[in-house]
């Protein structure tokens, strides 16, 4: 932990080459690195073209100078109906729900201080899948019920996950045994309901478990920014109990922090973002496992980054998006397919330096 002086106003000293802004009456503080604000820059502006592209890219290609003077609010106006109507709110819910997936995945792999514990591969984004699928399949749309039924099935496997690793205290190991779990129970539950759907019901579900920014429209995009503009406040708020935990229960109560009461907040905070994220596009693939480990090997800090892993999972799925519908001609893959193939060999070799570094049990 750094040492931060108590001066009038936000305090800022010089520590591990860093910056530790302090608010006083708070108690809330942050450490801002040269090298992490770089890197954040860095990420912003791969995220800006990657946002660009996308809109540009369809079935008819739009050059990306009209597309950039068309989102500044000028151009032409069939160049501003295709962007604005089709194409923008597609690239929104890319890029909220990246930023979304990749907080989450920051948020839990800290908690557990496990690489492996993120939560599509813990459960829950399969939980809130669930719930989803089932409001899905009883033609509730894709609106706020939608929405609502989601985080219900993301705090819910949360809390069960929880309460089942619970013996003493958690550790990641067992968080990650008992979430892979409730993973495939979920899974197996979403299965049960797709083989009780109709034939039509049931592909357009399918294509929404898969993880997909087909279609998505301004309907879409509403809830997700809405459930963002009020979850990431509580991140930031939320940021500093997240940096005590990341040193260990123990630790955390030496300094002072309510370590339950942190733990519970931040679990149902990343769960909120998960589940809003999975209901607006469905559980895009290894974005919440894979966005927070890039972004810590970019900033170089031992964790959390969180605004790199924000900005790592937008470009992922904003990228991956792209990738999926221009490398087959004629073919249009979902981007989970894409984060899928790009994240199984991230598990994998995640899972085996786990392994050898002793951090998986």
């Amino acid at each position: 932990m750094t040492v931060t002086d108590t001066t009038r106003g936000a305090a800022a000293v010089r520590n591990a080459g860093g910056v530790v802004i302090r608010l006083p009456r708070t108690g809330a503080s942050w450490i801002v690195r040269p090298r992490s604000v770089l890197v954040s820059l860095l990420l912003a502006a791969a995220v800006a073209a990657a946002f660009v592209v996308e809109v540009a890219f369809g079935e008819l290609d739009l050059p990306l100078p009209d597309v950039v003077r068309s989102l500044a609010g000028g151009g032409d106006p069939t160049t501003a109906l295709v962007v604005h109507s089709l194409r923008l709110p597609r690239a929104l819910v890319g890029l909220l729900c990246g930023a979304a997936f990749g907080v989450a995945g920051a948020i839990f792999q800290t908690l557990t201080r496990n690489p492996l514990a993120s939560p599509d591969v813990i459960g829950v984004s399969a939980g809130a899948g669930t719930a989803a699928t089932a409001g899905l399949l009883m033609g509730l749309g894709s609106g706020l019920g939608i929405q609502t039924l989601a985080l219900v099935g993301g705090l819910g496997a949360s809390a069960l996950i929880y309460v089942l690793a619970w013996k003493s205290g958690t550790t990641g190991y067992r968080i990650v045994l008992v979430g892979i779990g409730i993973a495939a129970l979920c899974t197996s539950a979403t299965s049960y309901l797709l083989l009780k759907a109709g034939v039509y019901q049931a592909q357009q579900a399918l294509m929404w478990l898969t993880g997909s920014l087909n279609a998505r429209d301004w309907e879409h995009v509403g809830p997700l920014a809405i459930a963002l503009a009020v979850l990431l406040p509580c991140v930031v708020l939320l940021a500093p109990w997240l940096g005590g935990l990341q040193f260990g229960d123990e630790m955390a109560k030496a300094l002072g922090l309510p370590v339950q009461t942190a733990r519970i907040a931040l679990l149902a905070v990343g769960a909120g973002l998960v589940s809003f994220a999975t209901a607006a596009a469905g559980p895009i693939a290894f974005v919440a496992l894979i966005a927070p480990q890039i972004a810590l090997r970019l900033v170089g800090v031992p964790g959390p980054a969180l605004l790199p892993s924000a900005l790592v999972g937008s470009f992922v799925v904003l990228a991956g998006d792209v990738a999926g519908r221009q490398l087959l001609p004629g073919t249009e893959l979902p981007v989970g397919v894409v984060t899928g193939v790009l994240g199984a060999p991230c598990l994998l070799w995640l899972l085996g330096r786990s392994n050898r570094t002793g951090s998986g049990g």
